[in-house]
């Protein structure tokens, strides 16, 4: 599978998240996305929405946030006014992430979001974890024929079922699923990875994840889970402040994370018992049979000289039972190792 000419099946595809971080400079949203290509990233993904598209300027008990999250006390509308992204910076970020040569895509809030997008051509399209719900979103955003990420993290198994379905009612199965935890942070021990490959399994598509805890070693561990896609916010600077600020990685974060994800990835490998010249040799150290006490011949060997050790040399271990009680039909030294060929038959 294919976003852009990136194939994901080849590689893990990695996200830098801009979301909010750019602290409403179109400069700094630029310095964050060359940053995030220096850390490593393979795309920039922006937020496409407006105050006005996501939600209604309305203050009663429906609208404020109270959720126990770093944003309570806000109204949804103060909130997204303060992390959206001006969406007339959208074609410049674009180009010149491609000029750096990384891809650039978005994730789409509303039908009218999905249209202005299409107009700039990008190669794929994310679904928020919020959005998973929005069937006719999803299905509109499927029907462009552009591959199309779904993170998870609010989805029953039934909501994700009627989001893969929606999908494929528009002849698009170009879907990664991501697991999500929509806490922000996320504590490592509900990030709950084995959900993966369960995933991948269940509905028979491409997997990954949209990580939100604070370090880098839940990435790591999902690529060995099957993740071929990783999503993560990113942020020149804590210090620039924002909604998204304080669960974000910074440039030196983000090329470790990229680091230990293209480790994990390289540890995979593939299935193979076969051995390497390097493996046959080092088989010279395995154990093996040898004489560890002067055998006079006609002598019958015993555990008390003849003993599995180091080096591998002599018969297999595996013929130890068979040849104790056996004769010596020729002397042998201390330090032989046992052949069939010197044991009566």
């Amino acid at each position: 599978m294919k976003i852009g000419e990136f194939d994901i099946t080849k590689k893990v595809f990695i996200i830098a998240e801009l979301s909010a971080n750019h602290g409403h400079d179109i400069n700094i949203a630029k310095e964050t996305i060359k940053a995030a290509k220096e850390a490593g990233a393979d795309a920039i993904k922006l937020q496409t929405y407006t105050a006005d598209t996501i939600t209604i300027d309305c203050d009663n008990e429906y609208f404020q946030v109270k959720q126990g999250t770093i944003w309570d006390g806000r109204t949804l509308y103060d909130l997204y006014k303060e992390a959206y992204t001006p969406w007339e910076w959208h074609d410049e970020l674009k180009k010149y992430a491609e000029e750096l040569g990384l891809l650039c895509f978005s994730s789409p809030f509303d039908p009218s979001a999905v249209d202005f997008l299409e107009e700039l051509n990008v190669p794929a399209y994310k679904i928020a974890s919020f959005e998973i719900t929005d069937i006719p979103l999803i299905e509109y955003t499927a029907s462009k024929g552009k591959p199309i990420i779904i993170s998870t993290g609010i989805a029953t198994l039934t909501d994700i079922e009627e989001a893969v379905n929606a999908c494929k009612r528009v002849g698009n199965d170009q879907i990664v699923l991501l697991k999500c935890t929509s806490s922000y942070p996320a504590k490592i021990e509900d990030s709950n990875l084995l959900t993966i490959p369960n995933l991948r399994d269940t509905f028979g598509v491409e997997v990954g994840l949209s990580d939100h805890t604070l370090g880098i070693s839940v990435p790591a561990v999902s690529v060995a889970l099957g993740a071929r896609v990783i999503e993560k916010h990113f942020i020149l600077d804590k210090n620039i402040g924002g909604p998204d600020a304080s669960f974000s990685l910074e440039k030196d974060e983000f090329k470790q994370m990229v680091d230990a994800v293209r480790d994990a990835e390289k540890s995979l490998g593939a299935v193979d018992y076969s051995l390497t010249d390097k493996k046959k040799k080092n088989r010279e150290f395995s154990r093996s049979l040898f004489i560890v006490q002067d055998v006079k011949a006609g002598q019958e060997l015993t555990a008390n000289n003849v003993r599995s050790i180091r080096p591998g040399y002599g018969l297999h271990p595996k013929y130890y039972n068979d040849i104790i009680g056996k004769k010596a039909i020729k002397d042998l030294k201390k330090g032989t190792p046992v052949d069939w060929s010197f044991i009566e038959k």
